[in-house]
């Protein structure tokens, strides 16, 4: 992946703040969401969702987010989103404008490959969700512009109804890119989510290029991928050699892995794909993120003391790839406990009493003849 002009561009979105609390226990304070989203916002992330415009009584997670849009800190430059699902969410969406910007990307359709999850998730059906997008799109035509985005969401496989083909995502997508095209309109933008972490590297990829064979004028590919079985960063490393320099690859992320879905069977356990680790492997293979990793980690060491327990992610344990000043000291005695493995952020404290094995002081020659 060394041609600069023949890889996507990226963009990260940020979705602690909403998919990761939403999974947490209730009782954060506005101020400790305000701390995290403040922290999140400085390390040069574009793109943050805050949280969803829904009621408490069924997301009690989210309480209080009219106060946080009021009180948090926004940074010139980044594009605050929120989460919501009917009118009444909108009205208050809408009256936070700005801060927060308008919703991202043009109208669009999607369905849930399984009833299942659908209707335990949001206590409709697949009918319902595909009975809806004639009306999406009357609706869309009333008003300016002619792009559109498709999407599919549980899109490789079910906890209830096992995997989906390649043929099943493709015949949900055909009807409605057929459906706005049919209206005069051009599809440009593709979502494929997947809640209950059935993504796997050959599966992604093979999608994305299936769908750049067969609508060229589709160049924003947006991934939802959770990692529930370990693979969501190996299937967005993935999804980037599928795609070439005309395509922006969108990917959702959450600080710390945290996230997850109470109705998918897994809960905590179907985290989205680590934000700091997908940012180093970005970083690692040569793409210019503009984000602060350094920073990034520091905001994981705020959602875990908030959340008072351990995160998902890597990079926050072991840091970020250390080179030059970082580079860790040649004599730095036997790290065992994730505690200690922070002295990459906290100095030297935390390994004090360690033994050393080492006779003689390591010099730099003798690390570099190795």
């Amino acid at each position: 992946m060394s041609d600069d002009a023949n890889r996507p561009a990226i963009e990260i979105v940020e979705e602690g703040m909403r998919e990761g609390l939403q999974i947490e226990e209730p009782g954060i304070s506005t101020a400790q969401k305000i701390e995290l989203l403040d922290a999140l916002s400085r390390t040069g992330i574009r793109r943050i969702t805050i949280g969803s415009f829904v009621s408490p009584k069924w997301v009690p997670q989210m309480a209080g987010i009219d106060d946080l849009v009021r009180r948090f800190t926004p940074v010139p430059g980044v594009r605050y989103t929120a989460l919501a699902l009917n009118e009444r969410g909108r009205e208050r969406y809408q009256a936070f404008t700005p801060p927060l910007s308008p919703p991202p990307g043009p109208p669009s359709t999607l369905v849930h490959l399984c009833d299942v999850f659908v209707k335990r998730n949001t206590n409709r059906t697949m009918a319902q969700e595909i009975a809806e997008w004639p009306d999406v799109i009357e609706r869309a035509a009333s008003r300016p512009g002619r792009d559109a985005r498709i999407g599919i969401n549980a899109a490789w496989g079910s906890n209830w109804a096992g995997r989906f083909t390649l043929e099943q995502r493709m015949s949900y997508l055909e009807k409605q890119h057929v459906m706005w095209s049919a209206h005069g309109f051009t599809v440009r933008e593709v979502f494929v989510g997947d809640p209950m972490g059935w993504n796997n590297p050959s599966a992604v990829a093979e999608q994305l290029r299936t769908i750049v064979a067969r609508w060229p004028g589709i160049t924003t590919f947006h991934l939802h991928l959770h990692d529930t079985r370990g693979m969501a960063l190996a299937s967005a490393y993935a999804a980037l050699g599928a795609l070439d320099g005309r395509h922006r690859l969108v990917l959702d992320a959450c600080i710390g892995g945290i996230g997850g879905c109470p109705y998918c069977g897994n809960g905590r356990a179907a985290g989205l794909l680590c934000t700091e680790d997908l940012v180093q492997m970005l970083e690692a293979e040569g793409f210019d993120t503009g984000i602060d990793l350094p920073l990034l980690v520091e905001a994981a060491q705020i959602a875990e003391r908030i959340l008072g327990h351990p995160l998902n992610g890597h990079v926050s344990k072991a840091g970020p790839l250390p080179f030059g000043a970082d580079s860790y000291s040649e004599d730095l005695p036997r790290i065992e406990t994730l505690r200690q493995a922070q002295h990459f952020r906290v100095g030297p404290s935390v390994y004090e009493g360690m033994p050393s094995p080492w006779k003689q002081p390591v010099t730099p020659v003798e690390k570099d003849g190795r």
